[in-house]
């Protein structure tokens, strides 16, 4: 689990036939689309611009470390070559496999590869419906299950990250999801396994949100960088470049990654206004904000002793921690000053990274540090960062008051908030 508690920020890729309509991944129960008309899809599917070295490409210069690649979604169709189904690419009009291409492409690259494959199958019969309405359903239905995950990671031998999904309408126990996994285990011993086949996991998925567990165990949120997960052609909702970079900074003070999801269009294309901002995120990690990322720190107001008092609660921006570095991600670029309040260790140095990292003056008074002798304009084009190292671990405290009570207090609300995270 080492890298993957490191990794930070991944790149999740959902294609298949849905990406032919633009219309999302769940287009065919969405729409009760009737089963031979989107199995037509296939013949049409020749996947003639999808190009795993570009996705590959795209992810190594967004700054990304690994890559989670869907090889059968809900609907049925594989992107891959199987010996149980002529339902899939190797045997339809684009005639390759599409998941070995990307998992040589991330090799290649030195990327880490996580294969996605459905737990669900709408194409196959019997399907999970015929298994909830009868034993003779249930148990064939089963059966088709594990051999389906058997078969991929026998073929694909070794991946980083097995990414189980699609759980209905199954707990644990209908799924036998212990023994999958233990099957899953046999054939390849240190694969990473997923929460979603309702058993734990090796690490937590959180979908559509970020927030580390509590306690806290690694995980994992996977987020769509618009509001789609398969490519949909009137979804221009893409998140900013500051709304990526405010989740990666999220995942680094909760020691937890950011898996970032793109829906390539039907040729297999991905669409340029997504391209553009993850490469303008990438760009920013590159100018050195990468070490305000990567192999952090989890980083709160004192979390365990004083409450859960947000680590971004300040006017200019959130922070994120190493030992006894603390990084300020300059949000709001106010001018050639800057006061930090509430800082608790000394501090011994002080530095605006960059392309060059340049030292700033400083003046500590007690808790309260001020910077000076910064540009007026901010020096970065999303958000600056600033480097304090201190003499003991990062802590900063600050309560609803102006001092600090020498006496057991709240940490700032006394009571739940109901502001929602």
């Amino acid at each position: 689990m080492d890298w993957f508690v490191k990794a930070r920020y991944g790149l999740f890729v959902h294609y298949g036939l849905y990406s032919l309509l633009g219309r999302g991944e769940w287009v065919l129960n969405r729409e009760q689309i009737p089963p031979a008309e989107y199995e037509a899809l296939a013949s049409k599917f020749t996947c003639e611009k999808f190009d795993a070295d570009a996705i590959c490409d795209l992810a190594v210069r967004s700054g990304m470390k690994y890559v989670t690649f869907t090889t059968m979604h809900h609907d049925g169709f594989r992107l891959y070559d199987t010996q149980l189904s002529d339902y899939s690419t190797v045997r339809t009009a684009s005639k390759r496999d599409l998941t070995a291409e990307m998992i040589a492409a991330a090799r290649k690259r030195g990327l880490k590869i996580a294969l996605y494959h459905s737990l669900n199958n709408w194409h196959d019969q019997p399907d999970s419906v015929d298994a909830l309405e009868s034993k003779e359903g249930y148990e064939k239905f089963i059966h088709n299950t594990f051999e389906r995950f058997r078969e991929l990671v026998t073929k694909y031998n070794p991946i980083d990250i097995l990414w189980y999904d699609g759980w209905w309408p199954f707990h644990a126990t209908g799924w036998q999801a212990e023994r999958m996994n233990a099957m899953v285990r046999s054939i390849q011993p240190n694969i990473i396994i997923n929460g979603r086949n309702a058993l734990a996991g090796d690490f937590a998925t959180p979908e559509g949100h970020m927030g580390a567990p509590n306690p806290w165990r690694p995980w994992e949120a996977c987020i769509t960088h618009n509001d789609s997960w398969g490519f949909h052609s009137a979804d221009h909702a893409w998140k900013t470049p500051a709304q990526v970079a405010r989740m990666l900074t999220t995942a680094a003070k909760g020691k937890g990654n950011l898996l970032l999801n793109i829906g390539p269009r039907g040729d297999g294309t991905v669409p340029e206004a997504c391209s553009k901002i993850l490469l303008e995120v990438g760009a920013w990690l590159s100018r050195g904000a990468a070490e305000a990322i990567y192999d952090t720190d989890i980083f709160t107001f004192d979390y365990e002793k004083r409450g859960n008092h947000k680590a971004d609660w300040n006017y200019y921006g959130p922070m994120t921690a190493r030992g006894n570095t603390l990084y300020w991600l300059v949000q709001r670029w106010v001018g050639s000053e800057m006061t930090l309040g509430g800082l608790v260790p000394r501090v011994k140095s002080v530095t605006l990274l960059g392309s060059s990292p340049q030292a700033v003056k400083y003046v500590q008074e007690g808790t309260r540090l001020r910077l000076t002798g910064l540009p007026v304009q901010s020096p970065d084009p999303l958000w600056p960062v600033v480097k304090i190292e201190c003499d003991g671990p990062a802590e900063v405290y600050l309560t609803g008051g102006m001092r600090v009570p020498k006496v057991p207090h709240p940490p700032y609300d006394p009571v739940a908030s109901d502001i929602k995270d």
